[in-house]
């Protein structure tokens, strides 16, 4: 059950030769496979290209009539493994995942591909998260493609461009024999456009026409002496091939302007943004036309060197605008024109920061600097200077009325999180057993390492929280407490953590949040969640897999039970000497809950149907108003408000109309034990006879106490 449905839009990917194509980024890829022949596709879900296995979940009909595979992979390597299929066979296949930390995962796989090479096309999609939009570490694929000598795609944000660079890849990865990462940032995915569709085209090897005799080739195999063969082979003929494939094709793309004597070049999934800034200074037209000629790469690795050669020469000075460190095009574009004796002043990173997102201002900022060094011929330099100063005035005036700098504003659990409950238990058994080292782990999980919580000390890696713990554990006087999503532990936790504490009998606390899916990427299914993406039972379950691998110290408690987390947290870390013992906080993701509930709720309120909705309040003439509640709980409709008492001046604590209902700030004012001004309210629509005659004898039994009470006083 993902985030969102696809099934309408999938509908877009039949469209054939000669008509429109017309949707999000991520459905152009998908049909640009579609297009290409395909044999399979697999991928784990990750930012900003988790959609495109959810597109191809909903497509499942169409893939059906097509003979291609679709495996939604347990991890990246597992993704990044499925193109062995193209090393000896003439078949075309495309996976994708998260980049950086996704190809960091499949790192293993990806260098064993490359060096063995491919005879059918081979295409690894992955979602570039970098920049301020990213939640995860600020790193490139670059790095991994230079390393693996895999070429490298970064197209322009264009969907037409897009596609036609799918298929191109394809092509490359062919006439090289060698994989293909193309790379996608999060404005490409989300991209709305149209283009020209082709037909899609039927796999000449796929699961409607199988293969009949295996082939062996020992020079595929990644041993010695074939590696020392296959080594060669990249650089004296793949590299080459791509070079003359890229140049030959016309994969990059010249872009003329009227200042001849200066120019850019740039990354082609920066052209978007380069053409805003430059049109907010009077350097672009409203059509996207620059004054300054551009240099797009949508190759970014391997380099043409008579392409960079023949757009620098004659100029006087180039700005390289890459994004993110180190630098490696602008280095590698250097080397190339001394190489070849061009006198061109290359600027880079002299102008434009080392590292972070290019948005307009910076690149505005950036492109002033490389004006004012370089000084173009026919340029009006003072009518730039006035242009950039009119973008920085505004700037300015904006955050005049602003007040000042906005306030942070950091990532948290959503309303009703299962997991928030399990977080409020670990800071109140800490007053008790006293304060203990957490291993934290990613997933929605990891927002609790921020206010109101604060639990977490590191973070290493999906599923590593139990096996980031093991370095620390034998040297604190209390056990750590690592935490683990459910996700977490079916990408690798099992084995990397589990499995490792139990073969070497390291002691330790795990709490497994078991919320039922990958929640944070968008609730696709999960081992746990008990279904695969096609909906058939999985019958796959974490406790008996835990208990497989030797794990006896397994207790299973509902995550909004705070008092019962709270001792089975407490019995778990004063457990030494048991080895590893495992909370499973269970409780289903309230966003995948309310997803599927509400709408069944609205048509039976339609239907005219009883309906009950559980809401929680504070009873404000009890509330102390110290917020220990909001403090503990956190949750986001859990707020204040002023004060009713004219006496009392500190604001109360007051539950919004976003509350769903879960409990868990009454739960933790009694786990607590703080005020009792929490109170639970059944809202009942199309009440029945019985139901209004129990609201009418309340009522007045209130009445009568409320009289009774003032005739006392």
């Amino acid at each position: 059950m993902p985030e969102r449905s696809f099934h309408e839009e999938v509908q877009q990917l039949r469209v054939g030769k000669g008509e429109v194509f017309e949707g999000e980024g991520i459905l152009a890829v998908t049909k640009a496979l579609l297009q290409s022949g395909v044999s399979y596709v697999g991928g784990y879900q990750g930012a900003p290209v988790s959609a495109l296995v959810d597109v191809l979940s909903d497509a499942h009909d169409l893939l059906e009539e097509l003979g291609i595979h679709l495996e939604t992979c347990a991890n990246e390597a597992g993704a990044a493994a499925m193109l062995s299929a193209s090393i000896n066979y003439p078949i075309r296949g495309a996976v994708t995942f998260k980049s950086i930390v996704g190809t960091n995962v499949a790192a293993d796989a990806i260098s064993n591909l490359a060096s063995a090479g491919v005879v059918g096309g081979s295409l690894i999609v992955v979602g570039e998260d970098y920049g301020e939009g990213s939640s995860i570490i600020q790193e490139r694929s670059h790095a991994i493609a230079t390393k693996s000598q895999i070429w490298l795609m970064d197209p322009r944000p264009d969907l037409w461009k897009v596609v036609d660079i799918v298929e191109r890849s394809f092509e490359l990865s062919e006439a090289s024999n060698t994989p293909v990462m193309m790379e996608l940032r999060i404005r490409a995915c989300h991209l709305s456009g149209r283009f020209e569709a082709n037909d899609n085209r039927r796999a000449p090897m796929s699961k409607r026409s199988l293969i009949e005799s295996p082939v062996f080739d020992k020079n595929r195999i990644s041993l010695p002496p074939a590696t020392y063969v296959q080594e060669k082979l990249k650089i004296d003929v793949r590299y080459p091939a791509a070079v003359d494939f890229v140049r030959e094709r016309k994969i990059n793309e010249v872009f003329p302007g009227e200042f001849d004597d200066v120019g850019f070049v740039m990354q082609g999934g920066m052209y978007n943004h380069v053409i805003s800034a430059l049109r907010a200074i009077g350097l672009a037209d409203d059509f996207g036309n620059s004054r300054i000629p551009l240099l797009v790469l949508n190759c970014v690795y391997p380099l043409v060197p008579d392409e960079i050669e023949s757009f620098c020469r004659n100029k006087k000075a180039v700005l390289v605008i890459e994004e993110g460190q180190p630098n490696y095009i602008e280095n590698d574009i250097k080397a190339l024109l001394s190489d070849a004796g061009v006198a061109t002043k290359i600027h880079g990173k002299n102008c434009l920061p080392m590292a972070g997102e290019y948005v307009g201002a910076v690149l505005i900022d950036g492109f002033d600097k490389f004006l004012v060094r370089s000084r173009p011929a026919r340029l009006d330099s003072k009518e730039i200077a006035l242009a950039v100063k009119s973008f920085q005035d505004n700037k300015r005036r904006a955050a005049e009325l602003l007040g000042g700098p906005l306030p942070g504003r950091p990532p948290g659990l959503c309303t009703g999180c299962p997991e928030r409950p399990v977080f409020s238990a670990l800071k109140l058994v800490q007053e008790q057993v006293g304060k203990v080292h957490v291993s934290a782990d990613v997933g929605c999980h990891s927002f609790a390492t921020l206010e109101p919580f604060k639990v977490g000390n590191t973070i290493l890696g999906y599923g590593l929280g139990l096996a980031s713990s093991v370095g620390l554990s034998s040297m604190m006087k209390r056990p750590v407490v690592s935490i683990m999503g459910d996700g977490g532990f079916w990408h690798q936790g099992l084995v990397t953590g589990v499995a490792n504490h139990i073969f070497n009998k390291d002691e330790g606390v795990l709490v497994l949040l078991k919320n039922g899916y990958a929640s944070a990427t968008g609730h696709q299914h999960i081992p746990s969640t008990g279904s695969n993406s096609r909906n058939q039972a999985s019958e796959m379950d974490i406790e008996k897999a835990l208990r497989g691998v030797g794990v006896n110290w397994i207790e299973t408690v509902g995550s909004y039970r705070i008092g019962r987390m709270i001792t089975a947290l407490k019995r778990a870390i004063l457990a030494q000497g048991k080895g590893l013992r495992v909370i499973i906080a269970e409780g289903e993701c309230m966003l995948a809950r309310q997803r599927r509930e509400r709408p069944a709720a609205a048509a039976r309120v339609k239907e005219g149907k009883r309906v009950i909705r559980t809401k929680y309040g504070v009873d404000e003439t009890t509330c102390t108003g110290d917020h220990s509640c909001v403090r503990l709980s956190g949750c986001p409709t859990l707020t204040v408000k002023s004060n009713p008492d004219p006496l009392r001046r500190s604001p109360v604590a007051y539950v919004n109309d976003g509350c769903v209902g879960c409990g868990n700030c009454g739960e933790v004012a009694h786990a607590a034990v703080l005020c009792p001004s929490f109170y639970r309210a059944e809202v009942i629509q199309n009440p029945t006879f019985l139901d209004r005659t129990a609201e009418r004898i309340r009522s007045a039994f209130i009445r009568f106490m409320q009289q009774r009470q003032r005739v006392v006083a």
